[in-house]
């Protein structure tokens, strides 16, 4: 696994922190994108609130057990020391086929190792045609 990126964050390492979580969550592999994150990583997702490892790979098992064909892009909007925030859009399907757009922010904050020790997530959900996708595997 290579060397974490780690802060204090700069405007290059902060876009190069976003663009691996991107490719990792694009991946949709648990147990890939749970390593980004610290043991005992706080996260608020819309509504539910977790910690820890083993929660986020059960959560991410849920979320793309139902949002099928899932493809995101993220953004980077700010960043300080030790803190990223991104906007993000996603596009998914559900089990009748009815397509979906996500768009959301992030905040996340790194501990000194740079792995993610909290990521607070709020996001709104809106039905579109699949002609309307802009993100394809």
């Amino acid at each position: 696994m290579p060397t974490p990126i780690k802060p204090p964050f700069t405007a290059e390492t902060a876009r190069a922190k976003v663009q691996l979580a991107e490719d990792a969550w694009n991946s949709r592999d648990p147990e890939r994108v749970a390593l980004a994150y610290s043991e005992n990583s706080e996260w608020r997702n819309r509504t539910e609130f977790f910690t820890g490892r083993e929660a986020i790979k059960e959560f991410l098992r849920r979320k793309w057990a139902k949002e099928l064909d899932y493809r995101l892009m993220k953004e980077l909007w700010a960043f300080t020391d030790n803190r990223i925030s991104v906007r993000f859009e996603y596009e998914w399907r559900d089990e009748t086929g009815q397509w979906f757009r996500t768009h959301g922010n992030e905040h996340w904050e790194f501990d000194e190792e740079g792995l993610m020790r909290r990521r607070d997530m709020s996001a709104n959900d809106y039905p579109i045609a699949e002609s309307e996708r802009r993100y394809r595997n």
